[in-house]
């Protein structure tokens, strides 16, 4: 769908591919052919998908096997606790006492009951937020927009060259976001308002090429309206839903509109909702319990993946049979800041998660230090990290993507996978188009496209992106975690990738271009995760499973 709409923009704006390319390469719905909602848990031996092989895994390796639950912390957007698929399966706080304002446990937060939030404030919640690039350069901007670039101290050489690199970038970006939210903005209103305009003269629910055939352009207004809507019909064919294709527009606004007056906004700072010091990178305490928060989409379907209810006959099953999912808040629309990040790894870690879920990520990390320790910590409490590897098609042992596995210090994070997507055939288009690869810094693969899963309000949806590759990767391990008690985070990760299913010989088309490389080159692993392969090697590894 998305790229008809592309098409239709091109033909009617003349808009370069390039351009178009941002917003197709983001988490949406793929225009693909019709899939089972499942197709993620599948395995390609016995169900001939690509998935992870859960269903599998629990019908015959696992089937009557013991397991313990598992604590996976979800730092995202916000989850939807209460959703009917959901609820069964969050982790509450043993030792608080709900509502009471008191912080019984001790942890330096009050009421977290449910997990906490780390961009919310006692008057609310942060929603919008900058990128980190506008952060960036608003923080340099007076220190050197108006110096002569010769009288530039030679201590300071440095950062400037950084500072006119920012400057050059958040123009570029500044500039092609409010152009795209414009042509995009102007377009949807001019159908919106025909296809609206339409309804009520003609007096019907849908608007169809029958009906206005009938129609004589009897003015300008009903002129306008014949012409923007036939022009939808024209492109999506004489059978095109013109309400669905509105939808999909409406995305497309949303997305460059928060581009435009926010992420590359210097004047726009919701941070005062908040109320910490954001000097102090160590600061506890700040935040508020709303682990939803305004807009918990994305952070309610990685929930799903990883752990929808598997008893019960509503909506889908999650990977993991006995995990307990604990959300916490610290990923806005925008950039999340370095210093939420690493507070919400220590706060999973000193609350019992044994896995963390980390699907978001940046081009920029002015305080990695921060991160970096809160990395260590997890590491040094046997905590697994699993991240998503990002949505550029880039390769990130060229581009820096944060966070990231590699500490300033030169050494690597032992306890860290880091995820790319794939689909579900093994042709050509395994890996998915926009999937950031690296061959040592991306760990493994995962299904990350068409991946039907939960949204708040009971709702479910198909997204696709590496961020929900990382929850179907962190759902494998956590079935090692729960039936393997034993076994360490670093053994997890090994076994997740040591067992990954390989695909010699397999040509695909590389993420960002249109050359055709071997797939086992695209990352560490050169595979899939298997949660069955996984499981067999597991076996020969714990010490306590009974053979």
């Amino acid at each position: 769908m998305l790229k008809k709409i592309c098409l239709v923009l091109i033909v009617l704006l003349s808009i370069s591919a390039e351009k178009i390319h941002a917003f197709q390469s983001q988490e949406t719905l793929s225009d693909s052919t019709k899939l089972p909602k499942n197709w993620f848990l599948l395995d390609p031996e016995t169900d001939q998908m690509q998935g992870v092989s859960a269903e599998r895994t629990y019908a015959t390796l696992l089937k009557g096997r013991p397991s313990r639950t598992v604590v996976v912390a979800v730092i995202d957007s916000g989850v939807d606790i209460f959703h009917e698929d959901l609820k069964n399966v969050i982790w509450v706080n043993p030792g608080e006492i709900p509502d009471n304002g008191i912080d019984d446990d001790k942890n330096g937060y009050i009421d977290d009951v449910y997990g906490w939030n780390f961009i919310g404030g006692k008057e609310g919640n942060v929603n919008e937020d900058t990128y980190e690039l506008t952060r960036e350069y608003a923080r340099l901007k007076p220190k050197y927009e108006n110096i002569d670039e010769k009288k530039v101290p030679k201590k300071s050489q440095a950062e400037f060259a950084y500072y006119k690199d920012l400057k050059s970038k958040f123009e570029k970006r500044s500039q092609e976001a409010n152009q795209m939210y414009n042509q995009y903005n102007t377009i949807f209103t001019n159908i919106n308002l025909g296809n609206d305009t339409l309804k009520s003269i003609l007096k019907i629910d849908k608007v169809t090429v029958a009906a206005i055939d009938t129609l004589k352009p009897t003015s300008p207004i009903v002129a306008f309206s014949k012409n923007a809507v036939s022009i939808i019909f024209q492109n999506f064919g004489p059978d095109a839903d013109i309400d669905e294709v509105l939808e999909e527009f409406k995305e497309a606004v949303d997305y460059y509109r928060v581009q435009a007056l926010y992420g590359y906004n210097i004047d726009f700072n919701p941070r005062s909702i908040v109320g910490d010091n954001e000097n102090d990178l160590y600061e506890k305490g700040y935040g508020n319990n709303d682990v939803k928060g305004p807009d918990a989409e994305h952070g309610t379907h990685v929930a799903g993946i990883i752990a929808a209810d598997r008893t019960n006959d509503l909506g889908i099953k999650g990977i993991a049979d006995n995990v307990k999912i604990m959300s916490v808040r610290a990923v806005p629309n925008g950039d999340e800041r370095d210093k939420d990040v690493a507070n919400a790894i220590r706060y999973a870690v000193d609350n019992g998660a044994h896995i963390i879920n980390m699907s978001f990520g940046k081009s920029y990390s002015p305080q990695k230090e921060a991160v970096d320790k809160a990395v260590k910590y997890a590491e040094s409490k046997g905590v697994l990290l699993v991240h998503a590897a990002g949505n550029d098609g880039d390769d990130i042992d060229v581009k820096k993507n944060f966070p990231s596995r590699y500490f300033n210090d030169g050494k690597e994070a032992k306890n860290w996978i880091e995820v790319g997507a794939s689909s579900w055939g093994a042709d050509e288009n395994f890996v998915a188009s926009f999937s950031n690869y690296g061959k040592k810094s991306v760990d493994l693969f995962s299904p990350g496209v068409e991946i039907y899963s939960t949204i708040p309000e009971n709702g479910y949806k198909n997204n696709q992106g590496t961020s929900m590759a990382s929850p179907a990767a962190a759902g494998v391990a956590a079935i090692i975690m729960s039936y393997f008690p034993d076994l360490t985070a670093n053994q997890v990760k090994e076994i997740l990738s040591q067992s990954t299913r390989k695909f010699d010989g397999l040509k695909v088309i590389a993420p960002g271009g249109k050359e055709a490389v071997d797939f086992n080159k695209l990352s560490r692993s050169g595979g899939l995760v298997n949660a069955y392969e996984a499981v067999k090697l597991a076996m020969t590894m714990s010490k306590s499973f009974e053979k």
